[in-house]
């Protein structure tokens, strides 16, 4: 794997970005799911104008990118963007998330917006 550098400003705004506790959960889930904005409402519980935000903000750089289905919006990781080689890495260094949406399953709300 090639190795590239990242600007000292484009790393700043991001690990200004991560550094948000909710950002980087959002983002170390969406490192192998795909999520909608009711599921992190219930994971986090806040309202949904707050996720959404937290979504906008990672999509404006292109962190994070979304899918339509049906009337729902579904949020994945962008691994197409010139800086996912630098998230990944720092995802690596922390621990999974994934039991948060095994808790909604299991609460029978993994997905209470399909």
């Amino acid at each position: 794997m090639e190795k590239t550098l990242i600007e000292m400003e484009k790393a700043a705004m991001i690990l200004k970005l991560l550094g948000d506790r909710t950002r980087l959960t959002m983002i170390k889930l969406l490192e192998n799911n795909d999520c909608c904005v009711c599921e992190f409402v219930e994971i986090f519980q806040v309202s949904q104008p707050s996720i959404s935000q937290h979504l906008r903000k990672l999509r404006d750089v292109g962190l994070v990118k979304e899918e339509r289905r049906g009337q729902w919006i579904f949020y994945s990781l962008n691994k197409n963007n010139e800086h996912y080689s630098f998230v990944v890495q720092l995802l690596q260094q922390l621990p999974d998330q994934d039991y948060k949406l095994k808790e909604l399953e299991e609460k029978g709300t993994r997905i209470t917006c399909c």
